[in-house]
């Protein structure tokens, strides 16, 4: 099911960056910081009380433009009761009640959203100030008292956020549907590529806000099986990102992946490889997800024998870092190969959960090893004993190992090439966890 979403809201100064900043860096235990989000990240993973959610941090996504404050407010408050499903509203107990926190509150009070009132900047431990009172005239219930500095409170709050979350066991869509997320730069043609599926196939069961409330989702049934094609707004380059809308828009984009099991990735055939292409697969690589590059307007580019050839060739050396992913070249336009991304879809869901058993995995990995023998070093050579795989979606492959830093990149990569020629895996990554065991110093 989609991770809860929690926003982080407040005008400026009231310690919103701190607070997130201290949530999933010291008090959450981290599953992960987001790829592809820099220094001023948008978003995290984080967990809590066994239960993981994201907890999106508005204050480091501000427009840049010279509103007042209190115009400001209302934007970040708007974006959050869209996106949220739990939404903590920081005021600053030092400046007290201020009209803007009153404006603010009312607005929230009207979205029907949970929200959870935090008063920042209750830094001494012991009874809570009497300041803290003047909060209850917000009518957000009970205020928390919480030092964003120190991590003071934040237990509590975090055990109130807790009780909003969705149902731990509601799934959006069964296990027969597989969740695609149709992603690239703006104008790449996703949305166009979403509509020519759902208008030829003529057999949409229904169009639907997405359960994250972020993007929309295209429910198909056809001959090929069930699918949720997800369309998301494109990922800009961050200096072009301006707009607190554009912001949320590429987080959108980045929790469909999370949400997907296959990724379309969008390229325009006129335009060619970018730089922002790279970033946006990478981030569907990083996440271990199927993917499949998808070439769009190929109907308007001027073409010989040799020219998709020579264009498939060209893409392969910019993705070489995703060496497993196949290419189509399609027209959303004319539709155009675009019934063949049903059987690549399929094929590369499969690959993604494939699961080999570990007596054949120890055959190929015996014969690899014998055909090229593994590194050494001042005169200790690598020894690996054995291999599993105890995950899929991606396979992930455990090595056992005498030494594991014998077990240079390089010959990690040929195992996987031997793996993937003897099982194919094609669209999907593959994971390795090097294991050191003892082997009695010989």
């Amino acid at each position: 099911m989609p991770l809860p979403v929690v926003a982080v809201v407040g005008r400026p100064n009231v310690g919103k960056s701190t607070l997130f900043n201290k949530l999933v860096g010291q008090r959450l235990s981290i599953v992960e910081d987001t790829p592809g989000v820099t220094r001023d990240r948008i978003y995290s993973k984080c967990e809590w009380r066994s239960r993981e959610f994201m907890v999106v941090d508005t204050g480091g996504i501000e427009p840049d433009s010279d509103d007042v404050i209190l115009s400001q407010m209302r934007r970040q408050a708007e974006v959050a009761i869209e996106r949220a499903d739990v939404i903590v509203l920081v005021t600053d107990i030092k400046c007290g009640v201020t009209a803007s926190d009153q404006d603010v509150s009312s607005m929230l009070l009207k979205s029907g959203k949970p929200v959870v009132l935090a008063v920042n900047k209750c830094d001494t431990i012991g009874e809570p100030p009497v300041e803290l009172y003047e909060f209850y005239n917000l009518g957000l219930g009970d205020p928390f008292p919480i030092s964003s500095q120190h991590g003071h409170g934040t237990g509590d709050l975090l055990d109130e956020v807790f009780k909003y979350f969705p149902d731990e066991n509601y799934q959006d869509y069964d296990d027969e549907f597989i969740k695609v997320a149709v992603i690239g730069k703006p104008n790449a043609g996703k949305s166009s590529l979403i509509n020519r599926i759902a208008g030829e196939e003529r057999v949409i069961v229904s169009d639907i806000a997405g359960t994250t409330r972020d993007a929309t989702d295209t429910v198909i049934e056809n001959e090929n099986g069930k699918y949720v094609f997800i369309d998301t707004a494109g990922i800009r380059k961050k200096s072009k990102v301006n707009e607190k809308i554009e912001h949320f828009s590429v987080l959108r984009a980045y929790m469909a992946v999370d949400r997907a099991d296959v990724c379309v990735i969008v390229i325009d055939a006129e335009v060619g490889f970018t730089e922002q292409d790279s970033k946006i697969a990478g981030y569907a690589h990083e996440q271990g997800k199927a993917s499949i590059i998808a070439v769009n307007k190929w109907d308007a580019i001027e073409k010989d024998d040799n020219t998709m050839k020579e264009f498939q060739t060209k893409l392969e050396n910019d993705f070489s870092f995703m060496s497993y992913v196949p290419f189509v070249f399609i027209s959303a336009k004319t539709g155009q190969r675009v019934n063949k991304l049903f059987e690549m879809i399929n094929y590369v869901n499969e690959q993604n959960c494939m699961r080999i058993s570990t007596g054949t995995l120890n055959d190929v990995l015996s014969y690899a090893t014998t055909r090229v023998q593994p590194p050494s070093d001042k005169g200790r050579r690598l020894k690996i004993y054995y291999m599993t795989q105890p995950s899929t979606k991606p396979p992930t492959f455990v090595t056992f190992v005498n030494r594991s830093d014998l077990f240079h990149f390089s010959y990690q990569r040929y195992i996987e090439n031997q793996i993937r020629s003897t099982f194919g895996l094609t669209g999907t990554p593959v994971r390795f966890i090097v294991r050191e065991r003892g082997d009695s110093g010989k």
